[in-house]
Order: structure tokens, then C-alpha cells, then sequence
């Protein structure tokens, strides 16, 4: 049997870099949770590497309440002092301050919209957008939908979430499919 082709940007001897590009990566997200969890992580990430934030991802799930927005939400000076002494997170106060922020605007708009998955995905018509490329160095950093999307969440309230954080953030809960051609999750994703 044949080893599985990955995206180029999958070190094969990463388990936990394999397992979330297998199982996670660029596949279609509805669920609110988990789109809470994704867009706090990726402000979290910003300026660092992805790898930083899936080895602390754990840690984060634990110090932010199992990324519940309800719970975030609430947070104060007390807890923010706490997340500033955890040292299994990222401590940068700007982004935990944003992270609270970001989960009373998430409230907002599954108030206003139902749900925070029925207005994000209205962005493409709920139907992932498929890349067609061939080598990872191909695929950019940001895109017009990722302008208009990150100037629009802004204008709502987020922080942190400039055109490339929300990028990074339409690949990971598969708005659009931005693994490689030759990727075997491509293939599975447009049914090949």
C-alpha cells in the first residue's frame, strides 16, 4: 500500500501536524463551537508559527473554558491576570484581551444572525470554494475575500482578525479547500 500524499507543508514526522491536516484542516466546520475555537486560535496565532498554537491548543482549551463563548465572554481583570501567569498558553494581553472581546462579538452576531456559521459561510454561498493548486508556494497569503471579510469583521467588532489571520482562517474551517492538487484530502474534499 501506497504512503498518502500531503500538502508540502506537512512534516510526515509531526503526528500532531499529520493528524490536524488529515482530520481537520480545510474541512468544511458548521458547527459554532468549534468556529469559536478556530477563530481564537487563529488570533492567537498571529505572527507565530501554527505549530505553536497546536502543541498549546490543549492547554488553551483548558485555560479558555473549552472555548465557550458564553464563559469567555465574562471574563475580567482577574482572569485575565490568571491567563497572563499560565505558562502552557500564549500570554500576550493584547490577545487574550481580544479573544474576550471577539467572544461578546460572536454572541452578537449569533443573536443577530442565528448562528455565527450561517453568517460567515454566507461569505460563499455555503459552498466551499476549491483552490487548484500544485505547489503550497502557489497559494496566498490573503485573497479579496479575505480583505472584504477581515474589513467587514472588523467593522463588527473583532480584533485580531486581519486579512491574513482570516485566511488562514477560511482554509482551516474549509470555506475553501487550499490543499494541494496531488494532496489526498483535496481529492477526498472535491469527491476525486
Amino acid at each position: 500500500m501506497s504512503e498518502k500524499i500531503r500538502c508540502a507543508w506537512v512534516p510526515e514526522n509531526n503526528p500532531l501536524y499529520v493528524d490536524y491536516h488529515d482530520n481537520e484542516w480545510g474541512r468544511p466546520v458548521h458547527d459554532d463551537g468549534k468556529l469559536f475555537e478556530m477563530l481564537l486560535l487563529e488570533g492567537m496565532q498571529a505572527g507565530l508559527a501554527w505549530i505553536t498554537v497546536l502543541r498549546k491548543r490543549e492547554a488553551f482549551r483548558e485555560a479558555f473554558d473549552g472555548f465557550d463563548p458564553n464563559k469567555v465572554a465574562l471574563y475580567d481583570e482577574a482572569k485575565i491576570q490568571e491567563l497572563l501567569t499560565n505558562e502552557t498558553i500564549i500570554r500576550n494581553r493584547l490577545k487574550i484581551e481580544a479573544a474576550i472581546n471577539n467572544a461578546q462579538v460572536f454572541l452578537g452576531i449569533q443573536e443577530k444572525y442565528g448562528s455565527f456559521e450561517k453568517m460567515i459561510w454566507e461569505y460563499v454561498d455555503n459552498t466551499p470554494i476549491t483552490g487548484n493548486w500544485k505547489r503550497i508556494e502557489d497559494i496566498p497569503a490573503t485573497t479579496p475575500l479575505s480583505d472584504k471579510m477581515s474589513k467587514d469583521l472588523k467593522k463588527m467588532g473583532f480584533k485580531f482578525v486581519g486579512p491574513t489571520t482570516i485566511y488562514a482562517l477560511i482554509q482551516s474551517i474549509g470555506m475553501i479547500n487550499d490543499h494541494t492538487t496531488d494532496c489526498f484530502v483535496y481529492k477526498e474534499l472535491v469527491g476525486g
